[in-house]
Formats: C-alpha cells, structure tokens, sequence
C-alpha cells in the first residue's frame, strides 16, 4: 500500500462522504445545510432554496414551492453554493511528535485532511492544500476534478514537521493569498503564544472565510502519563529539562485545559469552529464527531 493511501481507508471515507461540511455557507431554505442532491426531491439543476429578499430577480421565484407553502422562494443555484476550501497544515517539528501513538500529531492532522479532502472533491467543492513552518512553503492551489484528492495525498505523504513555525505569520500570509470567500481548515498543536495566532484568525474571519481549527495535540501532552524523573525536550528550539513528573503533573494539566479553553473561548467569540482532539481518540472517530456536531448547530 503506497504511504498516501493509508490516509483514506474506505470505510472512514463511506461515513465521511454522507456529512455536509459545508453547514455554515447554506444556511437556509428547504434544503438547509445540506448540499446538491438529485435525492433530495428538487430538481438538479439547482442545489437548494432561500427566502426571497427584496430586490431579488423575480425569475428565479418558484412558483411550485410558493403554491405549496405560500412563500416565495428562490432557486439558488449550483454555481452560487460551492464553497472552495484550503487544508491547512503545520509543518513545525513538535507536530512530528508521538509518545506511544502509532500516529505523530502531523499523521493524524493528515488522515484528518485526507478525509475532509476526498468530502469536498467528492461534493464537487474546489479544495487546495497550504503548509507553513515559519512561512507558507507548499501551496496546492484549489481544484474540483477527481484527480486532485490523488495530487492532495501525494504531496501529504511527502510534507515533513521539522524546524520551527509561526502559526500567526503563515494565517497572515494565507489571508494575503486567498481572495474569496473560503472554507478554512487549520490542522495545528497551536503551541505558541495565542495572541498573535487569534489575531491572524480574526483576520481570516474578517475578511469573510469560514474557518475551522483542529486543535491536535498527542495523547501524552493532553494526559501526561509520565512517571518519575523525566528528561523534557523542546524540539524546536533544542532545550531539555529534567522534571519530576508526580509533582508537576497536577499544574500541567490544568495548564492544558486552561490552554485548550481559551482557544474556545475566543474561538466562539469570533464565529469560528474550534474542535480539540488528540491522538488516542480514532481520527475517523473523531472528524464523525465534529461533523455531526457541525451539521446539528444549522
């Protein structure tokens, strides 16, 4: 099995393909957060329904909906609906870190990528690929054809976490980049100072892109199953330190939550999605839980 096909098992794909990521872009009409569907009972030629406002285009109304429910409606069409999406990912050396996972924290932001990926393709959605240690280094721009996802998952399976990052710098540089409207995903362990990071997210949201932050951390950063003395290296910048882990681990934990909820919490406030997740938690298991939640919320 080539290294990029592991990364789309076809069972974790048959659930993924039925969930709409796309919630927050349709949200009204009949067919409300959901996408194009001859299986939806409307005719295909149009993805969905809204409400009309005045100064709409009065061909558009349809009448059939509007003898029906005694509403106007409009047919919103295919070409008004699809959303283009950028996986984003971080390519600093903490994210090739694993304790005793199978997956280092970049496999598992991978699986998570190459799932929403094959999702949005498959949808007929644009969707490109960004990676940035300090400063954007890869930039797959966004297409809709079936051969995409094969291009997305080879330059995944070759992209490697190494050397230091800055999250805010290279969220600046992709809002730069972007010009429409888009589906922003992030797949980060977000450990540098927040400040600069939500900035940079406020700027994308700002400037009309949806965002979403998958916030992976290793099973080991997010439980600290240390015993001991333990030798502590920070990969990027080549420091140890030698720790007792009993005495430490109370404060480290309630540092890791009180981490992870200001990240929500300011997430909230400024309209973006923030799902926490880490690497003991089955990635399938874990991208069906936050789209479920997703398409429930609209």
């Amino acid at each position: 099995m080539k290294k990029s096909e592991q990364y789309l098992r076809p069972e974790v794909i048959q659930q993924v393909a039925r969930l709409d990521l796309r919630a927050k872009f349709i949200v009204e009409g009949f067919l409300q957060g959901l996408h194009a569907s001859p299986f939806h009972g409307f005719s295909v030629e149009f993805s969905e329904h809204r409400k009309y406002t005045a100064g709409d285009d009065l061909k558009d109304l349809d009448w059939n909906v509007y003898a029906k429910t005694d509403k106007y409606y409009l047919k919103k069409y295919q070409a008004e609906t699809n959303v283009t999406g950028y996986l984003v990912m971080d390519l600093s050396a903490s994210m090739g870190y694993t304790y005793r996972q199978q997956l280092t924290k970049f496999d598992y932001s991978i699986c998570l990528a190459a799932a929403l990926g094959y999702m949005m393709i498959h949808q007929q959605d644009p969707v490109g690929l960004v990676a940035f240690d300090t400063q954007i280094r890869s930039c797959l721009p966004p297409r809709s054809k079936r051969t995409q996802l094969g291009t997305i998952l080879a330059l995944l399976a070759n992209l490697k976490p190494a050397g230091q990052t800055d999250v805010a710098h290279g969220l600046s540089q992709l809002a730069a980049m972007v010009r429409s409207k888009s589906l922003i995903m992030l797949f980060s362990d977000l450990l540098a100072d927040p400040e600069p990071i939500m900035r940079s997210l406020h700027m994308l949201r700002h400037r009309g892109h949806d965002v979403i932050v998958f916030h992976i951390l290793d099973e080991a950063e997010v439980h600290f199953p240390f015993e001991g003395l333990v030798e502590f290296k920070d990969v990027e910048q080549n420091q140890k330190m030698t720790l007792d882990a009993a005495a430490m681990k109370p404060d480290y934990l309630d540092a890791v939550q009180q981490f992870r909820a200001k990240y929500k919490e300011d997430c909230a406030r400024a309209g973006i999605d923030y799902f926490a997740t880490d690497t003991s938690i089955g990635f399938d298991k874990a991208l069906m839980e936050y789209l479920l939640q997703r398409q429930k919320r609209f």
